[in-house]
């Protein structure tokens, strides 16, 4: 009896062939990457079924409840399909499902309210839909949740505090979102230890950019020497690959990625409302690959610590209110690609060697103070980064008189004496210089 039936990357159009649903129940049904266009209430779900793959493919219409009869399913993908409505609340309720991919779509409504404490799942990608309202504290129940990704919808809510007591999430993704308010600092010890990737840019977070936040990206802080093979997500019982797409930005340039590798850490924070100054904790999490703070209103000087980065390729800080120099010890990051420090208040000599000598004059631009190269503008001696500082001025014996001074003071003294001296040996006692003395 057929159980396992693939038939994704082929030219398959319109409906389901009929012999489909008279080969028996599948265990497996792959028909990702094709022409489909019929809807979801034309498949016979059956509860021997395991593993949906309908991906990519132009299947319109709603999710039925029907399809919580395959109550055996723990890997569902209708993710790039057209799919409208709203998404069953039997979904979140499943005993089973380890994977649920609906993203690019456009399905609307709230997201389910309620996850089961019985909530096995893994990864949950509802990205660039039209979803609203607020994250359900529910979700927590999912403590084996590695991927969470809610990027570009309508969703209004604080940030997800209480997502921080899950041990294993290693991605979370609310970009593009109506989230908004500060992000306090972690109220337990755990915080997001497993965490690698954090984008929360495009929203309305406000405030300060907590220290205890940072420090307690444990993952961040610890270099994978080797992570070959090694990548988020499930290693599918039927597959060895995995597909789920997930959109992240970096490098100032906006990827879709199959898989993502846990050596990749990243960090955006770009396009909210942070303010103050970059905490000088974010220079002990030195697996960071990636990391943006654009287009915020962050002040005070760039911090020296981000030099300890050294794994860094992307480092964007444009469109804030930095001033002070660039730290010498930014030239310390040898894998650096992208810098944009565009858009500041930076003054002074741009640091020379290394990956700097590569940087064109995008990276400064808006910055009318800075000088060197590679702009036109070039750095007085006294701008010189590398120049070293003045020596504060010495007070000997506590008079303000240096020796230099005093010494030329005497030399000239002596000098116009020994002329007095002499005319009074030649011509006798003049009677103007009687005058002047007397």
């Amino acid at each position: 009896m057929l159980k396992f039936l693939y038939l994704s990357d082929n030219k398959i159009d319109g409906r389901l062939p009929n012999w489909l649903h008279k080969i028996g129940p599948l265990h497996l049904l792959d028909l990702s990457h094709n022409q489909l266009k019929q809807s979801l209430d034309q498949v016979s779900w059956n509860q021997q079924l395991e593993y949906l793959d309908f991906s990519f493919n132009k299947i319109s219409g709603g999710i039925s409840s029907s399809i919580c009869n395959a109550s055996s399913i723990w890997y569902l993908n209708l993710s790039h399909n057209k799919l409208t409505g709203i998404i069953p609340q039997c979904l979140t309720n499943s005993s089973s499902l380890r994977v649920l991919d609906l993203q690019q779509n456009k399905l609307h409504g709230t997201l389910p309210s309620s996850f089961s404490k019985n909530c096995w799942l893994q990864i949950l990608n509802l990205n660039d839909n039209v979803l609203k309202g607020s994250l359900p504290e529910s979700l927590s129940n999912c403590r084996f949740l590695e991927g969470l990704s809610l990027a570009n919808n309508q969703l209004e809510d604080a940030f997800p505090h209480w997502l921080q007591g899950l041990p294993d999430l290693r991605l979370l993704v609310l970009r593009a979102n109506k989230l908004h308010g500060t992000i306090e600092n972690l109220k337990t010890k755990q915080g997001f230890v497993s965490l690698v990737i954090l984008d929360i840019s495009s929203n309305n977070f406000s405030g300060p950019i907590p220290k205890v936040f940072i420090r307690k990206f444990q993952a961040m802080t610890n270099v994978v020497q080797d992570a070959n093979g090694q990548y988020i997500g499930l290693f599918y019982r039927y597959r060895k690959e995995k597909n789920d797409y997930l959109t992240i930005t970096t490098k100032s340039i906006v990827l879709t990625m199959e898989k993502i590798r846990k050596d990749f850490v990243s960090i955006d924070l770009s396009e909210n409302r942070f303010e103050g100054e970059i905490p000088n904790v974010i220079g002990e999490l030195q697996a960071l690959r990636a990391l943006n703070l654009s287009h915020n209103i962050l002040s005070g000087t760039i911090p020296q610590s981000l030099g300890n980065l050294t794994n860094l390729e992307s480092l964007d800080l444009s469109s804030n209110m930095f001033t002070g120099m660039i730290p010498t010890e930014l030239t310390n990051l040898n894998f650096l690609e992208v810098l944009n420090l565009s858009n500041n208040h930076i003054v002074g000599a741009i640091p020379q060697g290394k990956q700097f000598n590569t940087f064109s004059n995008d990276s400064y631009m808006g910055n009318t103070e800075l000088c060197g190269f590679p702009l036109t503008k070039e750095c007085s001696k006294d701008l010189e980064q590398d120049s070293p500082p003045a020596l504060p001025f010495k007070r000997e014996h506590g008079y303000g008189f240096e020796w230099k001074p005093v010494a030329l003071g005497y030399g000239c003294g002596m000098i116009f004496g020994m002329g007095i001296g002499c005319c009074v040996l030649l011509i006798g006692k003049p009677q103007w210089i009687v005058r002047i003395v007397t």
